[in-house]
Order: C-alpha cells, then structure tokens, then sequence
C-alpha cells in the first residue's frame, strides 16, 4: 500500500510540474544564496561561446556541456535556453578534494547560461565563499575559484 502511494505521489508532482511550465513565467534571477547571477549583453549561444572560450582563455578544462533545452526538446517540451558548462582544473581541485571529499559534489565548477521567458540570458554560478561555508572551510582554501566571479561575468558583459 505505501509502496503504491509512493508511486501515486511521484506520479501527481510529475504531471503537476509538467503542467506548469516555469520557463513559460518571467524568470528574473532571484536574489538565491550563494548564487552569483548577471545578465548577459549577448544571446544564449554567443554567451556560452563566450564563457567556454574565456575558461579554455584560462587553461581551464572543458569537460561537457548539458543542454538542457535540447534533452527537453527530445522529450517535445518546450523550455528557452539553459545549458551548464563543466570545466575545471584537475591539478587544482583534486588536491582540494583530497582535503575535504564532500567539496566534490560541487567540483568541478559549473556555469549556467539561460534565458528567461521573456529572451534575457543570464549567467549564474556558484560563489567562492559559498563553497566555503557549504563545507566548513576557510575560505583561502576556496579562493582559486573565486576569481572565476570577474572572469565569467566579464565574458558576457
């Protein structure tokens, strides 16, 4: 019986979500903790090429892109666009991973790019000293990543 209501519960929160589109809303960045979050002067695909380029610029490793608006438009649902750039730098964040393991849940670094519902790009990413207080560290520790806040902004600006 729990087991089927479990099921039943899935099913009512998947069609709930499906049947309200969020994309289709203004989605203006909200103000979410540790979340930095500028717009772009340039359309989705021009921002991502912006940020890929300035990340490789940087000797930064590329190590996929996530479309999310192509698996959506797989599946025939519609959303704008929101890819996640993962890249990193293995020299650099295993030794920080070695150190404190759960920081691997957030390493490698991700970027997002999307458009709201009304054709405005922003890019959003983790801050440096949000990482810090996720996992109790200092935050020198986390300082390498925090120059990637004028870097990736500075791309799409």
């Amino acid at each position: 019986m729990l087991k089927h209501l479990g099921f039943t519960s899935l099913a009512l929160c998947l069609s709930m979500a499906a049947a309200s589109p969020a994309w289709a809303v203004d989605a203006q960045p909200a103000q979410v903790d540790g979340l930095l979050t500028v717009k772009s002067a340039y359309s989705a695909p021009e921002s991502l090429k912006r940020v890929e380029d300035a990340l490789k610029a940087k000797g930064l490793t590329i190590f996929t892109v996530i479309d999310h608006q192509k698996a959506a438009q797989e599946q025939q649902l519609d959303m704008p666009a929101a890819s996640v750039i993962v890249f990193g730098n293995p020299k650099l964040g295993t030794p920080m991973m070695v150190q404190t393991p759960t920081l691997a849940i957030d390493l490698p670094s991700k970027v997002l790019v999307w458009e709201d519902g009304k054709g405005n790009v922003f890019v959003s990413m983790n801050t440096a000293a949000y990482m810090a207080k996720r996992h109790h560290l200092p935050e020198s520790v986390t300082a390498p990543l925090a120059g990637l806040e004028k870097l990736v902004p500075a791309a799409v600006q």
